[in-house]
């Protein structure tokens, strides 16, 4: 199955844009009649055929549509500081793509080494991952907020945070219910300060641990995703 990303789609006919159309025909190496896939990223699944083998523009024909494709019955939404070293960041935001995120929110905090993203380019890598995973839902990568403004906001989720305390037992895995939509804080390498902690407490956020391990920023953040997703599955 080969998967195309395409958000302006909007016609049975579509005309790939040329970075597309040529990893379609010079690539792949796709004749005319070959069955493609489209996905506008909102749920919308197409399965298409190739009408020609312009490498600049080709174009396809939508045969059928399958709504609501892989759709999941909870949203999980991984509130992150981004890493020092971006590439660590670009990581997390491909594996969680793959196993399944539907929202993530970029959080500088007190600790934060970076307080600079570069959002077009972290949202190319999670459009690659949705092809490479073909999935039908593109996430939604958010500007870049402050933690004070991030924990004011007005979130129908259930919320947590992640921190690395010994007092701080609660295994995520032992408080989220099946079905929950979730959203989850992970502070920076040197960790969330002990007033973001306390403020955040106030404003409704549950304190829990990832495990017993000490875990990278981007390692948390995704174990997390997947502790989510793999509740979900049971």
């Amino acid at each position: 199955m080969y998967l195309f990303h395409t958000p302006d789609i909007n016609s049975d006919i579509y005309t790939l844009n040329k970075q597309e159309s040529k990893h379609c025909i010079k690539v792949l190496r796709l004749k005319t009649g070959d069955k493609i896939h489209l996905t506008d990223g909102n749920g919308n699944l197409y399965e298409s055929v190739l009408l020609d083998t312009d490498f600049k523009k080709c174009s396809v024909e939508i045969k059928k549509i399958y709504k609501e494709y892989g759709k999941r019955d909870y949203k999980i939404h991984i509130a992150v500081a981004p890493t020092k070293n971006i590439g660590r960041f670009e990581w997390f935001l491909e594996k969680a793509t793959e196993i399944g995120i539907d929202e993530i929110t970029p959080v500088f905090c007190e600790h934060s080494e970076r307080t600079n993203i570069k959002t077009e380019r972290l949202n190319k890598i999670i459009t690659s991952a949705v092809k490479q995973s073909l999935k039908a839902y593109h996430p939604k990568l958010n500007n870049a907020v402050k933690f004070k403004g991030f924990i004011k906001g007005n979130f129908s989720d259930r919320k947590y945070i992640a921190f690395c305390d010994k007092e701080n037992s609660t295994l995520l895995n032992n408080i989220y219910q099946k079905g929950q939509d979730a959203l989850i804080l992970i502070g920076p390498e040197g960790d969330f300060g002990k007033i973001e902690i306390q403020s955040a407490k106030d404003s409704g956020f549950i304190p829990i641990s990832l495990g017993e391990s000490r875990l990278r920023t981007e390692t948390a953040a995704l174990v997390a995703c997947h502790i989510i997703n793999l509740l979900n599955e049971k």
